[in-house]
């Protein structure tokens, strides 16, 4: 990996900017699709935090190779910000229950993180909300690989 791989950019902090505010929406809207009386706490600004980390690492750093890099950046930043906040979201949920003693085991606690993942991933399965993170991974590659081009 050469040095400027780790460089801050322009490019990379609209990634990540552009990506925590993703996040934020998202989860607003993902709010009314779960059972009422769900607490949510921190949701939010976790999801939003995670926006930050996934749009420095994952989308920032393979800008200004191209457009059709710039894309795909995009979508996988939004893919990595989807599966590390159902792993997170579901690892928390977990560890209440193990709280609870109603898992037990290591093996149960695993097997518990993927059954409320998946729960979590079937509530995710609502079309405006799809629509929404794919075109904003998309806006968000586009656009900070234009601003890699252009600040650059």
């Amino acid at each position: 990996m050469p040095v400027t791989d780790t460089m801050p950019t322009a490019a990379r902090a609209i990634a990540a900017l552009l990506l925590a505010g993703l996040g934020w929406v998202a989860s607003d809207m993902i709010r009314p699709l779960m059972p009422e009386g769900t607490n949510f706490g921190y949701f939010n600004e976790v999801n939003a935090a995670l926006g930050l980390i996934c749009g420095w690492r994952v989308i920032g750093k393979r800008l200004g190779f191209g457009w059709s890099n710039g894309l795909s950046a995009g979508l996988t930043g939004v893919a990595s910000l989807v599966v590390l906040s159902l792993f997170l979201l579901s690892l928390y949920k977990m560890l209440e229950l193990a709280l609870d003693r109603r898992v037990t085991g290591l093996m149960e606690g695993l097997v518990t993180i993927f059954d409320i993942a998946t729960e979590y991933a079937l509530v995710l399965l609502h079309v405006p909300l799809i629509g929404l993170l794919v075109g904003g991974g998309v806006f968000i590659g586009l656009f900070g690989e234009w601003v890699s081009h252009r600040w650059s």
